[in-house]
């Protein structure tokens, strides 16, 4: 990757303000966790308490410089942008067919959404939002010129010892987050509900984080199935 090229650059400030927004929950080196655990090739393992140790020395932000406008990464750090760049794609997109003056459109990649105007029956867009444990839906948002993004952890993780381990890490312990099944942000920008749906996800007070993005809301399903929702409100209809 070319760490001097603009928009990745962009992307990164985009990054950096959300790492430290999450009090370092929402961050983009946690490459080396998701290798250790076996994300990246898919030979899951639960490594050694040493192991992981050993991975955080080069988890955290901060720990990247930046210099005559290109980043600067310590040896053996990776970068991951699977919880922000799909969102940034979907915004570069949805803005490029609206100066096309496409009124009405609705992008889809991989679950992150955004769409805008009325649905083809002249309505606002319904949006089903899965259930983390069953067949069929939590509930259905009614939305128009909003973002969507949802981290689970039934989307990627392994099951060892009737123990679930998924591949959203707290990247202060290198540890699979515990406390919740799955995360659903709303918001004008999907860049930003993607980013805020892991870190809210991987953090123990979502509310002290939503709270600094005031058009944004969630939906949260804890642990144990319970459903909740964190800052601004948007209309779901049960299912």
């Amino acid at each position: 990757m070319d760490y001097s090229s603009p928009l990745v650059l962009e992307l990164f400030d985009h990054a950096l303000q959300l790492y430290l927004d999450s009090e370092g929950f929402f961050d983009i080196t946690v490459a080396p966790l998701s290798k250790l655990w076996g994300f990246a090739d898919k030979k899951y393992q639960v490594p050694q308490p040493e192991e992981i140790e050993d991975a955080l020395k080069y988890i955290g932000m901060d720990k990247i410089g930046k210099e005559n406008g290109c980043l600067i990464l310590l040896p053996n750090m990776e970068l991951d942008w699977g919880g922000i760049a799909k969102g940034l794609g979907i915004d570069l997109v949805s803005k490029a067919l609206k100066e096309m003056e496409v009124t009405r459109g609705f992008i889809n990649a991989g679950g992150d959404l955004f769409c805008w105007g009325k649905n083809p029956s002249n309505s606002l867009w319904k949006i089903g939002i899965k259930h983390p444990r069953k067949k069929g839906f939590l509930g259905v948002l009614s939305v128009s010129d909003l973002g969507l993004a949802t981290t689970g952890d039934y989307q990627r993780y392994f099951v060892k010892d009737k123990v679930r381990y998924h591949h959203v890490f707290n990247p202060h312990t290198g540890y699979p987050s515990r406390n919740k099944q799955s995360v659903t942000v709303i918001g004008p920008k999907t860049l930003f509900c993607d980013a805020l749906s892991t870190a809210l996800f991987a953090s123990s007070n979502p509310e002290k984080i939503i709270e600094k993005y005031p058009d944004y809301g969630a939906i949260i399903v804890d642990s144990q199935g319970n459903v909740f929702t964190v800052g601004k409100s948007y209309l779901v209809n049960p299912t």
